[in-house]
């Protein structure tokens, strides 16, 4: 009896391409295909349906209560105080609220001398963030509730910019502009952190254009306090989660690319990783929270942004670039065809430039060729990282801050 490999050895060099294509175009799709496509969906939409205008006039701006909650925040909390006091908005309908639950260094002190233009309320309990907003929250009577980062600084137009977008009815949460300051980037972590963001930035926008922002970040946002809802308290990323929950109820998100919250960059990559490890856990973690969103026959264009734009990010793409590497191995061990020659010399040749990236990063080389590799590849070998902390437990909602440029000394 005559034994036929032929065929078992075909069916693995097809499981193999199709290994190998898939993850190519998950991972084509998810940096890039989705932006392209968003671009072009936009500019159908504009063309068949040109969006409403609203605007609020200054008599009838809403009231506002801005929410600044701080931990330790000696180095910035001074600045911020100064920074969020000079905005551009009736002080007749604006509060500034700074919670300092659990600082046990200047920060209440630094406050409280500002007692009169700011109200402090403090704790000495270390709950974390998201239960100092909740309390705050408790307390709240105006119309909407801005959330701001004790180390973002806001351009003097920011509030304005954020409150005219409630103006629409339909808008139940606004999102920010973060910015990298331009002094960091000649760093690892600023070149890559600032490119990241500025891409960001116009997918937010697109977003919005379209339909809804999915996600907001704490550096700045912003909710109608009548909808904000409580998450529970060992909720990783709040923000991201307190604005979808509101989607979800049919509001859309906005985003005010003028209101804009300006943070140094992270000190390095490594201070940058525990960001990105927290980001990818908590990402995960809503994932499962926010199941109800995967659901797009019920959610439609919302569920569309949401995983083309964040599910696909925390998933699948992560798990499909080792594959993409390892299939392509394997098949030009066992296929002689030149495109699978150009595509695994592509890989090696990006990971080398993470590599180098690694070997210069915090050197004053301004390539950024060698750097948006690495911060690439650091963003999603955190993926795997903040999975393994969500899975030992192991992620706390008291994370220690990642340390920034601007605090250390020249």
């Amino acid at each position: 009896m005559e034994l036929n490999f032929t065929l078992p050895y075909q069916q693995a060099i097809n499981s193999w391409e199709i290994i190998l294509w898939t993850g190519i175009v998950v991972v084509t799709y998810t940096y890039i295909g989705y932006g392209v496509l968003l671009f072009f969906m936009v500019k159908m939409k504009q063309w068949l349906r040109p969006e409403a205008k609203f605007q609020f006039t200054r008599e009838n701006l809403p009231t506002v209560t801005f929410i600044v909650a701080a931990y330790n925040e000696e180095d910035y909390i001074e600045d911020k105080i100064l920074n969020s006091l000079q905005v551009d908005y009736p002080k007749d309908k604006i509060e500034f609220w700074f919670v300092t639950d659990g600082s046990n260094d200047k920060t209440v002190d630094i406050v409280q001398q500002y007692s009169g233009q700011v109200t402090s309320w403090h704790s000495d309990e270390r709950a974390g963030k998201i239960a100092a907003m909740h309390r705050a929250m408790q307390m709240v009577k105006s119309d909407i509730a801005i959330f701001s980062d004790a180390n973002a600084m806001l351009n003097i137009e920011a509030v304005m910019e954020i409150v005219q977008c409630y103006a629409n009815p339909k808008v139940g949460a606004v999102a920010g502009e973060k910015g990298i300051a331009m002094a960091a980037e000649e760093q690892a972590s600023g070149a890559g952190e600032g490119i990241y963001w500025k891409y960001e930035s116009q997918l937010k926008k697109w977003d919005y254009q379209l339909y809804s922002v999915v996600g907001a970040a704490g550096e700045l946002f912003s909710v109608r306090t009548s909808l904000y809802e409580p998450v529970p308290s060992d909720t990783l990323l709040d923000d991201f989660m307190i604005s979808l929950k509101i989607a979800a109820k049919g509001y859309r998100v906005a985003y005010a690319p003028e209101a804009k919250a300006m943070e140094q960059a992270s000190l390095n990559v490594e201070e940058e990783m525990k960001r990105k490890v927290r980001i990818s856990a908590g990402g995960l973690q809503s994932i499962y929270r926010l199941g109800g969103l995967l659901n797009i026959f019920k959610h439609g264009l919302l569920s569309f942004q949401y995983i083309s734009h964040r599910v696909l990010r925390w998933t699948l793409a992560p798990l499909a670039l080792p594959l993409i590497l390892v299939s392509n191995f394997f098949l030009i061990l066992h296929e002689h065809e030149i495109i699978y020659g150009v595509l695994f010399n592509a890989q090696l040749a990006f990971y080398f430039l993470a590599f180098l990236g690694k070997i210069l990063e915090n050197k004053k080389i301004k390539i950024k060729g060698f750097f948006v590799p690495y911060y690439f590849v650091m963003m999603n070998l955190s993926v795997y990282m903040g999975v393994a902390r969500l899975l030992k437990g192991k992620q706390s909602v008291k994370w220690d801050k990642a340390v920034r440029a601007s605090s250390t000394t020249p």
